[in-house]
């Protein structure tokens, strides 16, 4: 691979985080699960990905989310979110905020309707990125940021709207292989060099019970790799013991179960990001990439509702997007002014393009005490494929 190399400091880094998963490895006889990895990697106190303070979200960063990409986005997203908080309560509960893009523009956006929430709770883990997202607000709409309140855990009741752009992608999965003589887990080791590398054993206890409810469902072929991702799964379900009424919004990049588990898709979706290089090598730099794998989106409905948590739509981004007035808010900019617009235009077009993110992002709402239809589903459902 031909990736950027960072700096000295970046480095160091790398290598502590490096050390600290080879004491684990060693620590656990030699070899750890592939989830327990990409936890490490991504969120070990002060060393993992989303855990330090390198920048991770937007052109200065690894990679774009739609929040970064535009307020467009936030901006559509507000009529859901305005319908299921007078459904519930005036509320709002994001989920990984990221820079707290998102945050600033929807509240700037419901600000503009006149429809501010009463609280805006924003569950962060980092530090580094609860520092991030209150810089984002003072430096942008400070008059706010007494309405934002930053939580560690997750509350113990809740009512209102849940948000969650791209953070089951980033949750643990276990690496799964299916072989004719039984099925095994890859995980990793430290070879002789005192590099990290793959090393398989024979898959048993909770992941060895859901690996074989899948091949049921899905017969992967004799050698098939992929993922299975139980604390996603954990996480959803999870909601159903916190929320009283509202909704979870889930957005995220994946499919639903027959196309995850697809026979062509015979190597999974694990996939890394380092300075707008997709790549996949989870063992380069850890701890200066992110890692993350698609979303089995039926995984999570049946998840939820097994909780006892209501199903109440499932689409594509670019469905869900112009259910929600994508074009009306494009329509604000007049097309007459192309500085403003054309950049506008093509941020809404990567949103909504099946070549962009319109048709590998995915929305999923589930929720509890929400009688109406929500507008974001009103066409262009996708529930059947589930």
């Amino acid at each position: 691979m031909n990736l950027p190399q960072p700096d000295a400091d970046a480095l160091a880094h790398s290598r502590r985080l490096q050390q600290l998963i080879a004491g684990e490895i060693a620590a656990s006889g030699g070899w750890i699960s592939f989830a327990r990895f990409m936890d490490l990697a991504l969120h070990a106190p002060g060393l993992g990905y989303y855990a330090a303070g390198a920048r991770k979200f937007g052109a200065a960063g690894d990679f774009v989310t739609a929040p970064e990409l535009t307020p467009a986005f936030a901006q559509t997203l507000a009529a859901q979110v305005v319908q299921i908080m007078r459904a519930s309560a005036p509320q709002v509960l994001e989920v990984g905020a990221g820079s707290g893009r998102l945050a600033l523009d929807l509240l700037l956006e419901l600000e503009a309707r006149d429809v501010l929430p009463e609280r805006y709770q924003i569950l962060e883990l980092s530090a580094d990125l609860r520092d991030r997202q209150r810089q984002t607000f003072a430096s942008h709409a400070p008059h706010l940021l007494p309405r934002v309140t930053w939580l560690e855990q997750l509350p113990a009741t809740f009512d209102g709207v849940v948000l969650a752009n791209e953070l089951l992608d980033a949750l643990p999965a276990h690496l799964m292989r299916w072989q004719t003589e039984g099925i095994r887990e890859r995980g990793v080791t430290v070879d002789a060099a005192g590099s990290f590398a793959w090393k398989e054993q024979p898959a048993t206890a909770a992941v060895l019970t859901n690996a074989r409810q899948l091949a049921e469902a899905v017969a992967p072929t004799d050698g098939y790799l992929s993922e299975i991702s139980p604390a996603a799964a954990a996480w959803t379900a999870s909601w159903a013991n916190i929320l009283r009424c509202g909704a979870l919004l889930l957005i995220d990049y994946g499919f639903p179960r027959r196309e995850y588990y697809h026979p062509q898709r015979r190597e999974g979706t694990l996939m890394c990001h380092y300075r707008h290089h997709a790549h996949p090598d989870p063992f380069f730099l850890p701890g200066l990439q992110d890692i993350t794998v698609h979303v089995d989106f039926t995984a999570i409905a049946e998840a939820g509702t097994e909780a006892g948590l209501e199903f109440l739509g499932y689409t594509t981004q670019a469905a869900f997007l112009l259910n929600c007035g994508l074009t009306t808010i494009l329509e604000r900019t007049p097309a007459s002014d192309p500085r403003a617009y054309l950049p506008l235009a093509n941020a809404a077009h990567k949103l909504i393009s099946p070549a962009e993110m319109g048709e590998l992002f995915k929305v999923i709402a589930l929720g509890r005490g929400i009688a109406e239809p929500l507008i974001g589903f009103v066409s262009g459902d996708r529930s059947a494929t589930l």
